[in-house]
């Protein structure tokens, strides 16, 4: 399954974003929130942006999956997001608006497509059949 792929590859990504999350914790002694420290604002804005997108995504790319979306164009969807993913991370923990605007663009025109696509790809015939 090819959104096997890139749900492990995101699932990856934000691991290393709780640890870096964890490791601002233990440097700054902040056990709940964010104790007003940039660093931890920081890495926790790029997890929770993080996991806000990529479960929608990759319920979208599922679904284009089952419903008979070409290989490529799953490929192309999940190539995309998981760019626009690591972009718009990189932007936020690099202080640099012009990646985290970029990557916020492709993984929110991914899932605009992917729910244009699965429109496109829904078997209606089979939709309401008893």
């Amino acid at each position: 399954m090819i959104t096997a792929l890139y749900a492990s590859v995101l699932a990856i990504w934000i691991c290393w974003l709780v640890i870096n999350v964890v490791k601002a914790r233990l440097k700054n002694q902040v056990a709940h929130g964010d104790g007003g420290v940039d660093t931890l604002v920081v890495a926790r804005s790029a997890h929770s942006n993080a996991t806000e997108t990529i479960p929608i995504a990759l319920i979208l790319l599922f679904a284009l999956e089952l419903n008979g979306g070409p290989n490529a164009l799953l490929h192309v969807f999940g190539l995309a997001l998981v760019f626009g993913r690591f972009l718009h991370a990189k932007g936020i923990l690099s202080n640099t608006l012009k990646y985290r605007k970029l990557g916020m663009q492709i993984t929110l025109f991914s899932i605009l497509l992917l729910a244009v696509a699965n429109f496109i790809f829904l078997p209606f015939d089979k939709l309401f059949a008893l």
